[in-house]
């Protein structure tokens, strides 16, 4: 397989060694599974473009759509659902016929890390797929990243210094041409513990709506 742009890197991608051999080992003992760099999902007209982590092992490293197939797909996709930001019913299957309007999902690293933990020279490395990404999207105006490892790739991405632009629960930056709208990530952990409700979530989608005049 061959990259769509320089947003999307190539599935034979090698740039980070423990990554690579950690998917080689995947394509071994489940070879049924995507097991490489998951592509972003959406509209290339979009507006906003929300940056995760990295790909769930079981999630979208085995259906090869962001947030595909785990539980914080569930909550991520029934928020877009609710405000307006997809049409179809979203169904934990990249076939579920699922589309995007006016927004793209993609990760700050591509591919999927052992214990769901890149290291810094992984995020680093993938850096320069995220900028080419949102370089790629011409009507781009907010970025929403989801937990502290996205927001800060992101400042870092635009040159910013993060003791100016401090991650926390719906922040808001200007920063580049953009506006960056930050939240804790909807992992499970995050909302079994209660650091964020649908409630919080949805908080920060309305902070999306008023940017983009949507409310």
């Amino acid at each position: 397989m061959t990259p769509l742009s320089a947003a999307e890197p190539p599935y034979d991608c090698r740039a980070c060694p423990r990554l690579a051999a950690y998917l080689d080992d995947l394509r071994v003992r489940e070879p049924d599974w995507f097991n490489g760099p998951v592509p972003s999902f959406g509209d290339e007209k979009a507006t906003l473009l929300i940056v995760g982590l990295a790909p769930g092992v079981t999630g979208a490293n085995r259906t090869a759509r962001p947030f595909t197939g785990d539980y914080a797909g569930d909550l991520l996709y029934a928020t877009l659902d609710k405000f307006g930001w997809s049409k179809g019913a979203y169904d934990a299957r990249p076939d579920d016929g699922l589309k995007l309007t006016g927004a793209m999902i993609t990760n700050a690293v591509r591919c999927v890390p052992p214990e769901n933990k890149p290291v810094g020279a992984e995020i680093n490395e993938c850096r320069s797929f995220l900028e080419a990404r949102i370089a790629a999207l011409p009507r781009l105006k907010v970025i929403m990243a989801l937990g502290k490892i996205a927001h800060d790739s992101t400042v870092r991405m635009f040159g910013a210094k993060l003791k100016d632009h401090s991650f926390g629960h719906g922040t808001r930056y200007d920063i580049g041409d953009y506006v960056l709208i930050s939240s804790y990530h909807c992992s499970r952990y995050n909302t079994n513990t209660r650091r964020l409700t649908a409630e919080m979530f949805e908080n920060v989608f309305t902070q999306i709506d008023t940017e983009l005049g949507r409310s």
